[in-house]
């Protein structure tokens, strides 16, 4: 009898289990593969181990496995090896550099790119990983940040560093161009003097003073809201970031198509150093092309893909053809994806999975969606809370500023509002700040926010927790608005906005008006080929789902919506310009009370800010 009953309960139990948390198994097997990484990085921390052992530790295992495909050319593991000793011995003796030393690389999408970034780890220096957008004093800038000795850049980029040598020359810093020649003072050739240098593996001891804490790579952000600033990265985040491959379940015979920039964490981190983590073969594109995106995934058996920003919607937004579920592809990793593009890619494209995921080059806080719910960033779990503590807390998107209460801490929000993530800054969730900017630095941290004393990481992005455990990325601080008392989320409205079917891409962002409090709904819109603006459709759309504080009361028509070299969407210089007609050549629509949308003139921008027309 008893025997029975347990029978009967054991073969109940897991329908209890699933009833009770229908996400049990992805609970489950994310704490498993959490608990062999965590195993893992602490024997790292005992005998250290850098990914640079760990492309080498796959040239002993198998060097002709394609690591590269680039264009029509692959190269092999063994073959990146050889030319990187190369170019580490040429580095060595041409430009000096050893271990410690800063270098920076000011190069595009190319297999050159890996191999310097090799040679200067087998040097035992850091690598300085400059954005080849920027120009001029923002390029000047970045060496200020990182105390580069040397500069090398591609040969397509001379023209950007010429405008800057006399700065660069200032600072004492050497330029390399990767050509057999150089005409211009100033700028040395490089690739003469790796052809000239033996291939034979460098001595471990060359960097042998490195470990887990030394810095790997500078890597800059945008820089959107200013200049760049350079985010330390050590080695120990490397690993950390290269192992959401793991969780990811890729496995050495995938191959990844790695189009994202090389300078960004993203390509770099996850794409990059995840592939060398597993052993996997890249597939290189200097940028995104949304004509030839299926085309190279087909033509190399592509499994895996990385995403970020709008490229998931660009790729939904091409006709579609008879073939668009023949490939090999069956998982996306990024971060960016809109819930409704979400949907409609995997209706489209096929059973693709997607592994949304959150975070920040710099953050000591990172979250990633291993259930596949879509529209969310990722899920919580006691375990990571216990090893990586962090928090919602309620915001003043006025006053800009965290809210207090009577004994001067903050407020944790409930479960389904929108709060502030701040992340627990300790031993073991550090957060190091910028390279050589003391001030940005203590800009992210958060002092006295639960107790007196503690610290914590400012994220900057206002996230949501729904009952079920599942996180919302909402928008980021100084995106999110408040009008007429209310705070109005950008990323909400741009979803309300791009139902509309002759709305291509939407961005949404508030503007100051003289006289009012706060910032007033401004958007930017893309529309589709071939197809108006419609007045009255909009009009009834956002009148019928938005409230009439969120309403966009100006909308601007753009041939495209601008975009940073990480696809994400640019709003500063739009802000800056508003809704003045004089200013702005794009097509200007304004929401009149009663009427709906009407084009903008000169006598109703001079009405709104002389206050003749109330908003």
């Amino acid at each position: 009898m008893i025997g029975y009953i347990l029978f009967t309960v054991a073969a109940f139990l897991p329908l209890l289990i699933y009833l009770r948390n229908p996400y049990f198994l992805a609970d489950l097997n994310y704490v498993i593969v959490a608990i062999r990484i965590g195993w893992r990085l602490s024997k790292i921390k005992k005998k250290f181990f850098s990914i640079l052992d760990a492309f080498l530790d796959k040239v002993n295992k198998d060097p002709e496995k394609t690591f590269v495909i680039f264009e029509e050319r692959s190269y092999s593991y063994g073959w990146a090896d050889r030319e990187s000793n190369r170019i580490a011995r040429a580095l060595s003796a041409h430009a000096g550099l050893k271990e410690g030393d800063t270098a920076a690389l000011f190069l595009a999408n190319e297999p050159h790119f890996i191999w310097v970034w090799l040679a200067l780890a087998k040097l035992g220096c850091v690598a300085s990983l400059l954005n080849c957008n920027i120009r001029s004093k923002s390029l000047l800038h970045c060496f200020s940040c990182c105390d580069a000795k040397v500069l090398i850049l591609g040969a397509d980029l001379k023209e950007a560093v010429e405008e800057i040598l006399p700065g660069l020359k200032e600072l004492g810093i050497r330029v390399f161009v990767l050509s057999n020649h150089s005409d211009i003072e100033g700028i040395e050739s490089l690739s003469d003097k790796i052809e000239k240098a033996s291939d034979q593996p460098l001595s471990p001891q060359l960097r042998a003073n490195t470990n887990l804490k030394s810095p790997a790579a500078y890597i800059y952000t945008s820089g959107t809201t200013g200049l760049p600033k350079a985010a330390v990265v050590n080695h120990e985040r490397v690993w950390v970031a290269s192992s959401l491959l793991s969780f990811a379940g890729v496995h050495s015979s995938d191959v990844l198509y790695l189009y994202l920039p090389l300078y960004h964490s993203s390509g770099f981190l996850m794409g990059l150093c995840g592939a060398i983590d597993k052993g996997i073969t890249v597939v290189l594109r200097q940028k995104f092309s949304v004509s030839n995106f299926w085309k190279d995934c087909r033509k190399h058996n592509v499994t895996i893909f990385q995403y970020i920003g709008e490229i998931m919607r660009y790729l939904c937004n091409t006709p579609k053809k008879d073939n668009d579920k023949d490939h090999k592809v069956r998982l996306a990793i990024g971060n960016g994806i809109r819930p409704d593009t979400w949907a409609d890619f995997q209706e489209r494209f096929g059973n693709i999975g997607i592994l949304e995921c959150y975070g920040a080059t710099e953050s000591n806080i990172g979250f990633f969606n291993y259930v596949g719910k879509a529209g969310a960033i990722g899920r919580e779990h006691f375990l990571y809370k216990l090893s990586c503590p962090y928090a919602l807390i309620r915001y003043d998107t006025e006053k800009e500023e965290p809210v207090r209460n009577s004994k001067g801490f903050c407020i944790e929000v409930p479960k389904g509002e929108t709060g502030l993530l701040v992340a627990k800054i300790k031993e073991r969730t550090p957060f190091y700040g910028y390279a050589k900017n003391k001030q940005q630095t203590e800009k992210k941290k958060l002092r006295d926010v639960f107790e007196r004393g503690d610290l914590y990481f400012n994220s900057g992005d206002l996230l949501r927790i729904d009952h079920e455990g599942f996180i919302y990325f909402q928008d980021r601080i100084g995106d999110t608005f408040r009008w007429k008392g209310e705070n109005v989320a950008t990323t909400e409205v741009a979803d309300h906005l791009l139902a509309m079917d002759f709305v291509d891409e939407a961005n949404v962002y508030g503007v100051r008006v003289p006289g009012h409090e706060g910032r007033i709904g401004m958007a930017a819109l893309k529309l589709k080929e071939n197809m108006d603006f419609d007045c009255e459709a909009m009009y009834q759309h956002v009148k019928n789902y938005l409230p009439s504080y969120a309403r966009p009361r100006f909308i601007r028509i753009q041939d495209a919506v601008e975009v940073n070299g990480t696809y994400k969407q640019l709003k500063v210089k739009l802000t800056n310009e508003s809704f003045n007609p004089e200013i702005i050549m794009d097509p200007l629509f304004f929401l009149e009370d009663g009427k709906g949308y009407v084009p903008m003139t000169p006598e109703i921008f001079t009405a709104i800010t002389v206050g003749k027309i109330k908003l």
